[in-house]
């Protein structure tokens, strides 16, 4: 699936996303997730990536002193901008997570919810870079995703030269549709987390992976 067909699979997919948070088997580990989101960003200026339908937003706007949500498909942003956040500002702005045009920064937090397993696995340093760009030194980051679990996760249906993992999704329209989604185990994540700050940690829970750290960068740790 090219970058173009996986936008047109998420506008298309939109108003059925947040099904996948239904699953009877998941929901302790989700309360978790939206207990941890609810309480990690007080007096912070977050940035959101990939905010989707902004269902994860409605958590992280109980503590964050403002929000800049950013997506490229303005069909999830349009049902994102119709929730709730209460006296939490925010704007969304439709932009490419691997650019970020017309963000500007710096911001104090980031938050990263089911995106890291969709970027192909050589374009996941370039998408941590333009990221850490646009926070501030001592930027708290959030990052959760899913786990491969048999019987729960759609099944993997392939596997490229560069280790990159797809899945078949099949929608309410009886459309299928070839999606790539990499499940990484915790070194991957420490691995590419520890230039940038000093002690990285991943999380696994039954179904997801929470990853956080302290945005350092490295002449900042090297100067304390």
């Amino acid at each position: 699936m090219t970058e173009d067909e996986m936008i047109r699979y998420y506008a298309k997919r939109a108003y059925e996303y947040e099904r996948i948070y239904q699953k009877p088997e998941r929901q302790e580990d989700l309360k978790q997730l939206q207990s941890t989101i609810a309480g990690s960003f007080e007096d912070r200026n977050l940035l959101e990536i990939a905010c989707g339908t902004g269902y994860w937003t409605q958590f992280a706007c109980k503590s964050a002193k403002s929000i800049v949500a950013t997506d490229y498909n303005e069909a999830v942003i349009e049902i994102a901008r119709k929730k709730d956040y209460g006296n939490c500002p925010i704007s969304f702005v439709k932009t490419d997570a691997y650019g970020l045009d017309g963000v500007a920064g710096p911001f104090s937090a980031a938050l990263v919810a089911f995106w890291w397993s969709h970027v192909p696995k050589s374009k996941i340093e370039s998408f941590l870079k333009v990221l850490h760009s646009r926070l501030s030194n001592g930027a708290t980051v959030i990052m959760i995703d899913n786990r491969y679990v048999e019987g729960s996760s759609t099944p993997i249906s392939r596997k490229d030269d560069e280790g990159n993992t797809y899945q078949l999704r099949k929608l309410y329209d009886g459309s299928v549709h070839e999606v790539l989604k990499n499940f990484p185990a915790p070194d991957d994540f420490v691995k590419l987390i520890e230039p940038v700050s000093d002690l990285p940690e991943f999380t696994e829970l039954n179904y997801f992976w929470l990853g956080r750290y302290i945005f350092k960068p490295s002449a900042e740790r090297d100067a304390s």
